[in-house]
């Protein structure tokens, strides 16, 4: 038997977000009458901030996503928000990942003392956050169905969420119009993470029949939108959203595989964000993921996008090493995908090799 938490209410279809102030004004009261949004940068001076439904008193901070979140930065972006407000009535994350997990993560430490890295890991929180809305701008990372909000951590080498059923959002307004604006490669990277999600969830060892269920539906969406015309057409952006919230309940199920703790390595080191860095991971899967990795390349040519290459052939040994470090500590993904022994096939030098590649 398992428990699994998944999301409790979503909001869905073109033009929900104009209802987000019926998901959000129930839980305002005399005594917390304040909300936390978290914008995507992306958004500065443009009309979505004005459609926001903000109250007087309520903090709207602007998440610089260049980077991917820090443990120090979300610490800081906690004490901004306790500063301001003291127990907000709901933190609201609108954004791609970066910026809903910034959202995920803060509402847990307003409510749970302590640092971001103290709950770096599985089942790490005591106790629930403040209530959480998450509103995606993109589609596929699955941080608006999933029980993670990954984080960095340079201090310990390491990329790692605060694994837990309190991470998962409340509320979820899901507006494929919200995606209209997506620059086209950074939305077929997005998207790529909910197709990188489903085959890993279904290659796996840890094999759980509701996350199966919940990846075959997300990967046969994909296919369809990413194997045929247009991926951003007005029916595709909608079969995307709804394809990376089953993608991101999928793997709240079950676990990732070799692809993201591969992708986490090139993130510690190059910085390289984290849709992208799947996408250059699973470039080189040909060996683990044979039928997978040709089909993703079949998509990459059906969309006319590119994945950049050779970012890994001249690095010294050193950053190959930190590479090594900081990919075989994500132990239960790579259980996973290869077995309690994984040790034995992703040796220093075979995991140096295929850096090497990407």
């Amino acid at each position: 038997m398992r428990i699994t938490k998944t999301v409790g209410q979503y909001l869905f279809g073109p033009g929900s977000f104009d209802h987000l102030d019926s998901v959000i004004d129930e839980r305002r009261t005399p005594q917390t009458p304040a909300v936390a949004f978290f914008v995507d940068h992306y958004f500065s001076g443009k009309p979505l901030l004005d459609r926001l439904p903000k109250h007087d008193g309520d903090l709207v901070v602007l998440i610089d996503t260049t980077d991917e979140p820090t443990t120090d930065g979300i610490d800081t972006l906690t004490a901004q928000v306790r500063d301001a407000l003291g127990l907000p009535a709901a933190v609201v994350g609108i954004g791609g990942g970066a910026t809903m997990d910034s959202a995920k993560a803060v509402s847990n430490l307003l409510a749970n003392p302590g640092k971001a890295e103290d709950f770096q890991g599985w089942d790490l929180l005591p106790g629930p956050g403040v209530f959480k809305v998450g509103v995606p701008t993109l589609s596929g990372t699955g941080a608006e169905g999933s029980r993670t909000c990954v984080m960095m951590n340079a201090r310990k080498n390491l990329k790692l969420g605060m694994n837990s059923d309190h991470t998962v959002f409340d509320r979820l307004v899901l507006d494929p119009d919200l995606t209209t604006t997506a620059p086209r490669d950074q939305y077929f990277y997005t998207g790529m993470d909910t197709y990188i999600h489903n085959v890993e969830s279904l290659s796996g060892h840890y094999r759980h029949g509701m996350a199966d269920a919940f990846a075959r539906e997300s990967l046969g969406l994909c296919r369809e939108v990413f194997l045929g015309g247009d991926m951003q057409s007005e029916t595709n952006r909608e079969k995307l959203m709804i394809a990376s919230y089953l993608g991101g309940s999928a793997i709240g199920n079950s676990y990732v595989g070799l692809v993201h703790p591969l992708s986490a390595g090139l993130s510690m080191v190059l910085h390289t964000h984290h849709c992208v860095g799947n996408c250059i991971v699973m470039n080189v899967m040909d060996e683990f993921y044979p039928a997978e990795t040709e089909e993703f390349r079949r998509m990459v040519a059906a969309q006319g996008v590119s994945i950049p290459t050779g970012l890994c052939r001249d690095l010294p040994d050193s950053d190959i090493d930190r590479m090594y470090d900081a990919t075989v500590i994500h132990a239960k993904p790579l259980a996973n995908a290869l077995g309690d022994d994984f040790l034995s096939v992703l040796t220093r030098d075979k995991v140096g090799q295929l850096f090497r590649r990407m």
